[in-house]
């Protein structure tokens, strides 16, 4: 069985106004994203601006979550580097902390082959000794996982599935169709949630649900049921909110939503700076038409 099944949440790390994380804003999404029915939280991904976290600040963050989940719903702890050896050593302590799993991201900058992901994300699971999810986002780090390299790492010890957030949907039909059945396929875009559930997809790893919990679970359970046309009609529905939070650097408009909300600041660290006010108009346009606001 996948480690998630359903919508989890990349959720966004809140600072206060002096740039330190705000751990009773924290507490408070924590707490409202399990009411929603989240299927998991994934903390320290793209959306939780985990390259801006110092050491110890990240272990005190991801502390903080597992206890204040207390075994509720999975947390899973992102992994983002371009040195191997680091990227083992962070999996390695954030299972010491007593996480769920991994969401392992590919090597970017320096990046590599094929061959060097394999040997990369196997470092990795070893290191954890926990289910590792497969990060692919080649609009971040300028590398893609092909299908095949999926395929060849779903058979190796602890890889439970992958994020595919290329955006492209016949890739992850390769993905689906090259892998084994209890390799977990996970949206990693909002837009293309219901496109790939039809595919045999386990769920998504959302930005969206930090603002739209409920929502995104309303979609996911839709499907579920069997009610196809309507998970449809709203994935369609929802897409220009989805385009408006995706209209910067994610997640300079996740945070500026989620201040609109009153759930956090929205205070990004460097080199992210706060929304420009066209983005913040068309955020505010496009939640009240989801009743957000």
């Amino acid at each position: 069985m996948s480690l998630l099944k359903g919508i989890s949440t990349a959720l966004v790390t809140p600072f206060d106004r002096r740039n330190r994380i705000d751990y009773s804003a924290l507490e408070n999404m924590i707490a409202r994203q399990i009411e929603a029915g989240i299927a998991g939280l994934v903390i320290c991904g793209t959306t939780g601006e985990p390259v801006t976290l110092e050491g110890e600040e990240r272990k005190e963050l991801l502390s903080f979550v597992v206890n204040q989940t207390a075994g509720r719903v999975p947390v899973i702890a992102g992994v983002c580097g371009n040195n191997t050896l680091k990227a083992a050593k962070e999996a390695a302590s954030a299972a010491e902390i007593g996480v769920n799993g991994i969401l392992a991201v590919t090597p970017y900058y320096n990046k590599a082959t094929q061959k060097g992901m394999v040997a990369h994300f196997t470092a990795i699971a070893n290191a954890a000794q926990l289910p590792v999810i497969l990060y692919n986002v080649p609009s971040r780090t300028g590398l893609n996982l092909l299908p095949e390299t999926a395929a060849e790492l779903a058979q190796k010890p602890y890889i439970d599935g992958i994020k595919e957030a290329s955006g492209n949907v016949a890739q992850a039909v390769s993905v689906r169709s090259l892998c084994p059945e209890e390799f977990a396929l996970y949206s990693g875009n909002d837009e293309i949630i219901v496109p790939l559930l039809s595919i045999g997809g386990s769920g998504a790893i959302s930005v969206l649900a930090n603002i739209a919990p409920e929502l995104c679970v309303r979609m996911y359970r839709l499907f579920d049921e069997g009610q196809y046309r309507e998970a449809g009609k709203l994935q369609i529905a929802v897409k220009p909110l989805i385009d408006a939070l995706f209209a910067e650097v994610n997640p300079i408009p996740v945070k500026a939503a989620a201040k609109l909300l009153g759930i956090c600041e929205d205070v990004v660290r460097a080199p992210l700076t706060v929304a420009e006010e066209s983005t913040v108009f068309r955020l505010i346009e496009e939640m009240k038409k989801q009743n957000l606001i």
